[in-house]
């Protein structure tokens, strides 16, 4: 996913509506109320440029970022058993909406899902095997799922990004494991954020520790500079040596976002254009935060 909404004008009479119905656009919003404009971006779209962040643009996106926070509060007090994925999708929507934010997946990346349909959703909610980007719909959670929520919210044109995952009833002490180590690699990841070192020095540690336990680190996607862009420069992947990537500065703003598998590291992406699931069928686990480097070392936005 990269970017916010985009004009109902690009739309055509058969994509889904913009505002996350479900609907078909020629009958819910054809002709009728409008998107929320696209946040223009301020900077040159240049993928490998990275933004050092201006204390303006730092104070929208720590607020972006606490709402992403609020709304995922939210949701942990509601989950449970019985309800569908498209009701966590509603109650996102509608409070981001009534907070005078908008929702970055909706619409978000037209051109890379099927016969180029963007990401139908205001939410990403992956559930056991799902990887990521999984697409909310009537799918009722039951005891001993695990799913993964991942909320994006603009507000004033900047963006906050962070994923939680959530337990539903019981499950077996193998699944819980894996969900609280996967927390861990991302804890221990944030550990090594601080001006003068390098980006791979994250993806070290997160493999170092996922792989002493069994576990797979998936490489097909990775965390990645926010704040200005859906998705910025540089890529923060969860795997590597340390020393090596990117150097870290200050007042850089990006997500860590590990994806940790309980077997084979490689994932497929089904019909739908979007949702990532493992190839053996195995259960997934991710963790993400928004990221700021300070001075001395980092602030967790998200948190």
């Amino acid at each position: 996913m990269k970017k916010g909404p985009e004009s109902s004008k690009e739309l055509s009479r058969n994509d889904p509506c913009w505002c996350g119905s479900g609907k078909k656009f020629k009958k819910c919003h054809l002709g009728r109320e409008q998107p929320p404009p696209r946040p223009k971006a301020s900077v040159s779209q240049n993928p490998r440029r990275i933004l050092i962040k201006t204390e303006e643009q730092l104070e929208g996106i720590r607020k972006s970022s606490r709402l992403t926070r609020d709304l995922l509060d939210m949701i942990e007090d509601r989950i449970e058993a019985g309800i569908s994925t498209n009701q966590i999708n509603e109650w996102v929507h509608e409070e981001t909406l009534a907070q005078g934010a908008i929702p970055a997946p909706l619409n978000y990346g037209r051109g890379k899902g099927p016969r180029g349909r963007p990401f139908p959703k205001s939410v990403c909610t992956s559930i056991n095997e799902v990887i990521c980007h999984g697409i909310p719909n009537e799918q009722i959670l039951v005891d001993g799922d695990i799913i993964n929520v991942d909320v994006t919210c603009i507000v004033d044109g900047y963006f906050g990004d962070a994923s939680r995952m959530f337990i539903i009833g019981e499950v077996p002490d193998a699944t819980r494991k894996l969900v609280e180590e996967t927390r861990k690699c991302l804890e221990l990841g944030i550990a090594q954020v601080r001006p003068g070192g390098k980006t791979g020095d994250i993806g070290h540690a997160i493999q170092t520790h996922a792989e002493s336990l069994g576990y797979s680190v998936v490489r097909d996607f990775c965390g990645h500079g926010v704040g200005v862009e859906f998705h910025e420069a540089p890529q923060i992947l969860h795997y590597g040596s340390p020393g090596t990537g990117d150097l870290m500065q200050e007042n850089m703003v990006f997500t860590i976002e590990p994806m940790i598998n309980m077997g084979r590291p490689e994932s497929r992406i089904l019909g739908d254009g979007w949702t990532a699931v493992t190839v053996d069928g195995s259960l997934s686990a991710q963790w993400e935060h928004t990221i700021h480097v300070t001075g001395e070392g980092c602030q967790v936005l998200t948190g």
